[in-house]
């Protein structure tokens, strides 16, 4: 189980990264970067529940725990804003929401750095 763990932890950090920095490169969010948000929040749930399953630690309440549940639900409110957007179909929106992109993706890394880091040491 730990092998499928770090490989959909992993495919969440390819897809959400492609995903944010497209956007930005682009300029403007796009239904497709919408579809690389949701495809990273899925393999980061995944990801982490194995890894949730596979701990018997206590991690939940750690600063790994507390910043990974963090990242996940930032990543559904990045989500769920990316759809409002899209749907309101405004401009002005499109073009500003890499910049709470950018935000989500870099609280996102914390814990996903903090995993790797605490689990070699």
């Amino acid at each position: 189980m730990l092998k499928y763990a770090i490989i959909t932890i992993n495919l969440a950090l390819i897809f959400y990264t492609i995903g944010v920095f497209s956007e930005k490169r682009q300029g403007e969010l796009k239904v497709w970067h919408l579809v690389m948000f949701l495809i990273g929040l899925v393999c980061d749930t995944t990801g982490t529940t194995l890894m949730g399953l596979l701990s018997k630690d206590g991690t939940l309440f750690s600063f790994h725990g507390i910043t990974g549940l963090l990242a996940i639900v930032l990543m559904l409110v990045h989500a769920l804003w990316a759809i409002i957007v899209l749907v309101k179909n405004n401009e002005k929106m499109k073009v500003s929401f890499h910049k709470f992109s950018i935000v989500v993706w870099v609280i996102w890394l914390i814990p996903f750095l903090s995993g790797a880091v605490f689990r070699m040491i």
